[in-house]
């Protein structure tokens, strides 16, 4: 198939890119490589799959001519642009789009809410737009955890309702699943919501607690613990993530019903970690002792996640298989690796 993957310099584009290509798809992909973190990481993340001097030729079509050769090219363009993202469909012909990008970030979006709203909702409304006029197959997004909000019914299902976000980030990811019920149903466009859960691995993302907690322990520094530790996350561990989004990539939509063109999936590990366990995971093969500063919970946090996955397991035969000491190792191992270049 021909794929366009946004988000594609992303951690989770990055990953799922580069094993729809060794799959041996025809891939797209797209960024506007913002500076939400260092932009350093984006860039490394595209060298693995090929790219280089991305700066000097923005808004054009790349071709990598290395390791996966024709099938990839990327392109840095912005989902809020209505001229350019009509022009890249036009001439690509994509068969199925995979949205993962977005303006991410729970704590960011309080204090900064312009962006996420054109990019999360102005970009994923051209990406409808232009699903709609250029007849994509299958439309899948990445959802998000956060729209559970003030659910406190655990593990949290799709048919639960999720009409209580607690932070402007999670309110833009239940409008994309808003919007794309509204074209599925108006247009017939197949579209797969799917709400990752805590995901974590090497290249991942800095914001993110995986990183900031070996970040700081490495350098012997003391760490924030919010909510004095009293949190759990249903961690999961990156190759599952793409293995999930891989399977509903693949298989599609043929055992769903004409009536049946919108579903929404959880995507996590169905078991959640405390978070100080996570902690002490990291200590140990950092070979430290942690320092912990405990804040009481940050505004827009959830005390804890898990997800139900039944429906992921039933359809697509989804089975996440990684444990939290496997997955801290190989992202600790990554990043003292990483930071010795």
């Amino acid at each position: 198939m021909k794929i366009l993957v946004t988000g594609a310099a992303g951690f989770i584009g990055y990953h799922l890119t580069h094993q729809l290509l060794s799959n041996g798809h025809e891939v797209v992909g797209l960024d506007n490589i913002n500076g939400y973190y260092d932009v350093k990481l984006k860039f490394s993340r595209l060298q693995q799959l090929g790219i280089s001097q991305i700066d000097a030729t923005p808004f054009n079509i790349i071709c990598t001519g290395k390791q996966f050769g024709p099938r990839f090219k990327f392109i840095r363009m912005h989902l809020e642009d209505r001229e350019k993202l009509p022009k890249l469909f036009r001439k690509q012909d994509f068969d199925v789009v995979c949205n993962l990008a977005a303006q991410a970030g729970v704590r960011f979006s309080i204090e900064n809410p312009e962006p996420y709203i054109d990019s999360n909702v102005v970009g994923f409304l051209n990406l409808l737009e232009c699903c709609r006029n250029f007849k994509i197959k299958h439309l899948i997004y990445a959802s998000s955890s956060s729209v559970y909000g003030l659910n406190d019914k655990i593990p949290f299902s799709i048919k639960q309702n999720v009409d209580q976000p607690i932070s402007l980030y999670a309110a833009t990811k239940k409008t994309n699943e808003l919007l794309a019920h509204s074209y599925s149903h108006l247009y017939n466009i197949p579209t797969t919501g799917l709400r990752f859960f805590t995901v974590y691995g090497a290249w991942g993302r800095p914001d993110m607690a995986l990183f900031l907690f070996t970040e700081a322990m490495a350098e012997n520094k003391p760490i924030k613990v919010f909510n004095e530790g009293k949190m759990e996350r249903d961690f999961t561990f990156i190759d599952d993530i793409i293995d999930g989004v891989l399977k509903v990539i693949e298989k599609g939509i043929t055992h769903r019903t004409k009536k049946d063109l919108y579903r929404i999936y959880n995507l996590g590990n169905g078991t959640p970690v405390a978070l100080i366990d996570f902690i002490k995971t990291i200590a140990k093969h950092l070979n430290v002792k942690p320092q912990m500063q405990l804040l009481p919970l940050q505004q827009g946090d959830m005390k804890k996640t898990w997800a139900d996955v039944s429906e992921l397991k039933k359809e697509y035969d989804y089975q996440p298989n990684t444990s939290i000491e496997k997955g801290i190792k190989n992202f600790v191992d990554w990043y003292l690796s990483y930071h010795k270049k």
